[in-house]
């Protein structure tokens, strides 16, 4: 919108398009350019240690050259201030001497005699060479050789017409040349006022002040280069110990117990090393001490479990007669064959889940893949624990996409995983209702299992997925679980190269979210569904419903 005048101010200040583009590409490639910079200097204890020394000591040097240069060159110009004085002084008396005779400016002989006093005073070797003389009303002014030359300036003329002998600097081209000129002004009182102007050079003083700010200058810059280079000599004998210890660290973090650092001499540097080589062959001695017990249990729980299975099934051959004719017997005995055989059945889920977990612990555990819905397997599972769920009053529902959701999965796997999840959250629902979501993205396929019961206290879930760890041991228990079950779903999750996470809250429930790829192979990267309680009902929005 255009007012009388032109443009309005707002359509005036708006830069052109083009413009903004190229700030906005010079910014963008200004930052690539100084991200390595920063990376590195950030990265980098002896970059950091260099570049605040260099830094440092040019603060120190710059004001150290300024102070300096301003009390030498303060020094220079005062006495060259104190010497021009007396000399104008001693000018300005032998001028009386040939202008005291003289009662008028209109006398026509005043201004012969003003030109040979100016002259006289220029030719002495003692005086400056530039001289101006004038009388105190300004109507008679003459000065040799710069008789072109006014007062410096008013502030100058209204000192000396007060009667002060007052200075200046300035600069003037008398020779065609600029040069620097200490202006000195005094009166002289007679028959007639007149004042005095002498022009005292100060190219000296200037050459003088510029060979010493250079030489400050050099001097400056060598000091600080100086300073760099011993920072960095240093600091490289501080920090070559510390970055070989950071790389043998990192060696041993990645497995590699043998490394230790070199100990040179007997400084604090080297009782460093002889420390860190210490804690580090202490480490490997409990890592080992560990790795040894942890294969001792691995192979006592296969060992146990394999041979567990002859007399267990000697046990169960015998079990299953005497159930077959606990009808004949009396109540005691009926009862008491009916609990052999449940107690029975349960040993050997027990046994059946310490093969597995050492199959696990062997690496012998292989999938078996094939393309299947994992919506019909959800659907499979729920059928398959709705006694449990009526037994308990828990309602479960299951929201899945209208379509099918292919994935190469071990379908076996698969549902024992869900079958952990949903008899686990329908134990802990406490009559609250349990909700299974599937989801999926163009990787990986997700099941969430919600239920709305205790939940989890701050730290258990980490513990979760440990190997007979209950949240609470007292509790009743429906299922007559082994506390193996979530430990052989992590680690199927796992050999499908998938997710299986956990979060609670006390008294607002969990959340479990597996996480397989839609492909046998491929790696999950993100899940189709979030970790968060809050949310877990806004996941399921636009999926379809099933109970």
């Amino acid at each position: 919108m255009e007012g009388p005048l032109g443009p309005s101010k707002k359509t005036a200040s708006r830069k052109p398009g083009w413009l903004r583009r190229l700030g906005r590409s010079l910014a963008g490639v200004a930052g690539r350019a100084a991200t390595p910079l920063v990376n590195r200097f950030r990265s980098s204890l002896q970059l950091r240690v260099v570049a605040s020394t260099l830094i440092a000591s040019t603060v120190l040097v710059l004001t150290f050259s300024f102070v300096v240069a301003g009390s030498v060159t303060s020094g220079l110009l005062k006495d060259r201030q104190d010497t021009a004085r007396d000399e104008t002084v001693n000018a300005v008396e032998q001028a009386a001497e040939q202008l005291g005779p003289y009662l008028s400016s209109t006398d026509d002989v005043l201004g012969t005699t003003m030109q040979r006093v100016v002259n006289e005073l220029a030719e002495d070797p003692v005086y400056t060479p530039y001289i101006l003389l004038r009388t105190a009303d300004g109507e008679v002014s003459k000065s040799h050789p710069a008789s072109d030359v006014s007062v410096p300036s008013e502030a100058l003329h209204e000192q000396v017409a007060a009667g002060n002998i007052a200075s200046q600097y300035g600069t003037f081209s008398f020779d065609g040349e600029p040069v620097p000129y200490l202006v000195v002004g005094s009166p002289i009182k007679l028959g007639i006022d007149y004042e005095l102007y002498a022009f005292y050079p100060l190219s000296s003083q200037s050459e003088a002040i510029n060979l010493l700010r250079t030489n400050l200058a050099l001097a400056g810059v060598a000091l600080v280069l100086l300073l760099g280079i011993i920072a960095a000599l240093v600091t490289r004998l501080v920090v070559t110990p510390v970055r070989e210890a950071a790389r043998t660290s990192q060696r041993l973090a990645a497995g590699l117990l043998h490394e230790r650092m070199e100990v040179r001499g007997s400084d604090d540097l080297a009782r460093l090393a002889g420390s860190f080589n210490l804690m580090a062959e202490n480490l490997q001695s409990q890592i080992r001490r560990l790795e040894e017990m942890s294969m001792m249990q691995r192979r006592f729980t296969s060992d146990v479990s394999h041979e567990l299975r002859t007399p267990l099934a000697t046990i169960r051959m015998a079990a299953d007669l005497l159930y077959d004719y606990r009808d004949d017997f009396d109540e005691v005995t009926k009862r008491s064959t009916e609990l052999l055989q449940h107690e029975i059945n349960r040993f050997e889920d027990l046994l059946q889940e310490l093969l597995e977990i050492s199959r696990f612990d062997s690496g012998f555990a292989s999938l078996e893949t094939e393309a299947v819905d994992v919506g019909r397997i959800v659907e499979d599972v729920v059928e398959a624990q709705s006694a449990l769920a009526e037994e308990c009053g828990v309602p479960v529902t299951v929201h899945k996409p209208v379509r099918r959701v292919i994935a190469e999965v071990d379908t076996r796997r698969v549902h024992r995983i869900l079958r952990n999840l949903v008899s686990n959250a329908i134990e802990h629902a406490e009559g609250g209702p349990v909700e299974l979501t599937v989801a999926e993205s163009e990787t990986a396929v997700a099941v969430a299992v919600r239920d709305h019961g205790v939940g989890l206290r701050t730290g258990q879930a980490d513990r979760v997925f440990d190997r007979f760890w209950r949240a609470d041991p007292s509790r009743a228990r429906m299922t007559g679980g082994t506390g193996l079950g979530l430990a052989i779903s992590l680690e199927d999750a796992k050999l499908h190269s998938g997710t299986l996470r956990v979060i609670g809250e006390r008294g607002k429930g969990t959340l479990f979210i597996l996480t397989l790829p839609l492909q046998a192979g491929n790696r999950v990267i993100t899940s189709p569904l979030q970790l968060r309680l809050d949310e877990a009902s806004d996941d399921s929005q636009g999926a379809s419903h099933a109970d």
